[in-house]
Order: structure tokens, then C-alpha cells, then sequence
């Protein structure tokens, strides 16, 4: 196990000049034929926020100048989240060409998918900053701690995206299955409520567990100047850890088989 991991890191480092280019090759063809280009990534989480804190604020009677920022957060987390893993469920379909003709490690084509997502995701992190002036949200210094669930999500995505795309492989309805799974997903992270509201109403177990709903409140703690919650950062941390060992471990068993089945 340690011989392939050593052996896996050095060709790793081999080859992240290819990957580099598979990561913008990804970001081009995100906004390939589009005027606004990156700038999207700006516009369209906010644009989302307004609608969603019209909606949302009305249903539920939500309301104050801080809930935009509150909806944001969320979003933010749960569309990367979202993104990234079903990219990562095509990426082996997708390149199916070129796997055929020149070796790449094939892991580069999910990790390159969740990373290219990832660079729009952190410009659009930006947004935060004009909605937490809006909402009279004052910086604290606990807002660095947002790193923590920042790096854990991308662990998160990743591990999920190795899983995804190895069973994309041989069953491509799993897309399908995961856009339903992402629903699900979405409606327990408390993107647009309260938490509050569904632990007292004694459905809180939903909430804890979904390891999204974990990161995205102790982002929203860092945001609002609260201390992240210890139990959440390690159901949150703990989770990555599993799904990315898990994700490797099937994609090299699998691996080989790719090319019988794309």
C-alpha cells in the first residue's frame, strides 16, 4: 500500500504540468461562446441569492438583511459540491478518446474536473464580501478559519468524484441517479432554513447526516464571527478521509478495465 502511494505521488508529480492544462482546458470550455465569461461566476450566485431570498424569505418568513449572506454560503458550498461531482461522473466518458490513444494516468481526468471547478468556485467566493457589507456582517478574524471547510470540501468532491466516475464507467445512469441524490442532498444541508427548525421538529438525524450540511454551517460560523463546531469539522474532516480512500482504492482496482467499457 505505502509502495503504491509513494509510486503514485511521484507520477503525480510528473505529471501536474498536464493536469494544469486539463484544469484551464477545463475552465475554457466552461465558458466557451459566453460574452460574461468568468465574470458569471460573480453574477450568477448573486443573481440565485435574490431570487431564492425573495422565495425562501416569503415561505418561511425569513427575514433581516443578513439572510442573503446566510443563503449564499450555502449555495455557494452545495454548487461546487454539485458541480464538481458530476463532472467528475463524466470525466472517464468524456475523454474517452483520448484514453485510447495516449497513456494518462486516468485519475487526472476526475481530479482535473474537480479542480477547474474549484478555481470558479474560489472567484466566486468574492461575492461574500459585498453581501456581508449589505447584511452589516463586520469581519472577524475567525473568517480565515474558512480554509478548514474549504479544504475539506475539495477533499469531499474529489473522493466522491473517483467513486462516481469509476461506477460511471460501467453504469452510466448513475449521473441520473446522483442528479436525484443531489436533490436529496441539497434539502437536508439547511441551504435556506434554519437548522434549528427541523432538529426541534425532531428530524434533526437528517442533518447530521449530510457531511455538506457539517461544512456549510461551520463555513457560516467563520462568515458570522462564531467558533466552528468541533463535532461537525470531525464528522465533516472524517468523512473526506473515508470517501477519498475508498475512491482511490475502487478507481485502481477498476482502472484497467476503462478501456473495455468506454
Amino acid at each position: 500500500m505505502l509502495i503504491q502511494l509513494k509510486k503514485s505521488w511521484k507520477q503525480f508529480l510528473s505529471r501536474r504540468t498536464l493536469l494544469k492544462e486539463l484544469v484551464v482546458k477545463g475552465i475554457k470550455l466552461k465558458y466557451r461562446r459566453s460574452y460574461l465569461g468568468v465574470l458569471w461566476s460573480l453574477l450568477e450566485p448573486i443573481l440565485r441569492t435574490i431570487v431564492y431570498t425573495i422565495v425562501f424569505g416569503t415561505l418561511l418568513g425569513r427575514g433581516g438583511p443578513d439572510y442573503p449572506l446566510f443563503i449564499l454560503c450555502g449555495r455557494l458550498l452545495y454548487s461546487y459540491f454539485a458541480a464538481s461531482t458530476k463532472a467528475a461522473t463524466k470525466s472517464i466518458g468524456k475523454n474517452a478518446s483520448l484514453i485510447r490513444k495516449v497513456y494518462v494516468p486516468k485519475y487526472l481526468y476526475p481530479m482535473s474536473s474537480v479542480l477547474s471547478n474549484y478555481v470558479t468556485f474560489l472567484i466566486s467566493l468574492i461575492v461574500i464580501i459585498p453581501l456581508a457589507i449589505y447584511g452589516g456582517v463586520s469581519f472577524h478574524l475567525t473568517a480565515f478559519g474558512i480554509i478548514v471547510p474549504l479544504i475539506i470540501i475539495l477533499c469531499m468532491s474529489y473522493g466522491v468524484g473517483l467513486i462516481l466516475a469509476t461506477i460511471g464507467v460501467f453504469f452510466r445512469d448513475i449521473e441520473y441517479i446522483w442528479d436525484v441524490a443531489l436533490m436529496v442532498i441539497m434539502y437536508t444541508a439547511a441551504i435556506f432554513y434554519d437548522p434549528s427548525r427541523l432538529i426541534k421538529s425532531g428530524y434533526g438525524w437528517l442533518l447530521e447526516l449530510n457531511p455538506l450540511y457539517a461544512l456549510i454551517q461551520n463555513f457560516r460560523n467563520c462568515i458570522f464571527g462564531e467558533a466552528m463546531d468541533s463535532q461537525l469539522l470531525l464528522y465533516s474532516a472524517g468523512f473526506s478521509i473515508v470517501v477519498l480512500i475508498v475512491g482511490h482504492l475502487l478507481f485502481y482496482k477498476q482502472q484497467d478495465k476503462f478501456i473495455l467499457y468506454i
